[in-house]
């Protein structure tokens, strides 16, 4: 069971959705594990409203499950009132298992133990820092989704590059990384621009990314394309002509090129 949306976009006003996947992307991956079935909760204020007690005969009887596996800091219900403990204590009272897993954790690059948690690699992801937020995540962050229109400024300096509306994932900080395109069954090196170009007097952030090898069509849009980030390569500057911004981004291709990836 997974719930949807995030309960901060329900419960405070305004809160922008910025989550680590979306939610095909995390039914696909939970799949992939072997799962039979995935069931979405939607949520609403009402939903999350109700009482630890009220939570646990409506979703959680109703699923008839014979074990339920939760981690130590679970918590349910108006005001977090339910706990891993209430639970273990309603398993007892009708007749389901709580298995209660402990929280793993993982090393990071500078061999730091952390624990493995959504906020942790959110932590991280805010800061650049991909490959060990991959570390947490157990495989590359993502970004997926159909290309946009952008202005057009790739195509002008010799470096095209296909945008992708990154406004409900939680895009890293600013700054140009080494990832991989996947696009079909093919998949390719490729450099990708995180930020509001402030070369050329900033902009909302965008997520570009430069397919190194692709010979297709640069002036297509909808097709569906997945990039998966990587390492850092540098932060965002503002260069003072798009010339020197065309040396850098040459550059940064070549990087980006010749990072491993396994």
């Amino acid at each position: 069971m997974t719930f949807d949306p995030p309960p901060a976009v329900v419960l405070t006003a305004g809160a922008p959705r910025r989550t680590l996947t979306t939610l095909p992307r995390r039914i696909e991956l939970l799949e992939s594990l072997g799962v039979d079935e995935v069931i979405v909760q939607t949520i609403d204020r009402d939903w999350l409203e109700q009482s630890a007690e009220d939570f646990i005969r409506g979703a959680v009887l109703p699923c008839a499950a014979s074990v339920i596996v939760e981690g130590p800091d679970f918590q349910f219900g108006k005001g977090r009132a339910g706990n891993i403990e209430m639970l273990v204590a309603a398993g007892k009272s009708h007749g389901f298992e709580v298995e209660c897993v402990p929280t793993f954790r993982a090393s990071l690059s500078n061999l730091e133990q952390v624990p493995v948690r959504s906020s942790q690699i959110r932590w991280l992801l805010m800061r650049g820092r991909v490959a060990d937020a991959a570390r947490l995540l157990g495989r590359p962050w993502r970004m997926e989704g159909a290309v946009i229109r952008g202005d057009q400024r790739g195509r002008e300096i010799g470096c095209p590059t296909a945008n992708l509306n990154g406004e409900n994932l939680l895009l890293p900080a600013d700054g140009v990384y080494a990832g991989t395109a996947i696009c079909g069954d093919s998949t390719f090196p490729a450099a990708v621009s995180v930020g509001s170009k402030p070369t050329f007097d900033g902009s909302p952030r965008v997520f570009e990314t430069h397919l190194i090898g692709w010979d297709g069509p640069q002036d297509q849009y909808g097709w569906y394309l997945k990039v998966d980030l990587h390492r850092w390569i540098r932060d965002q500057v503002a260069f003072e002509s798009p010339e020197k911004l065309r040396r850098q981004i040459a550059r940064d291709v070549e990087a980006a090129a010749s990072i491993e990836t396994a």
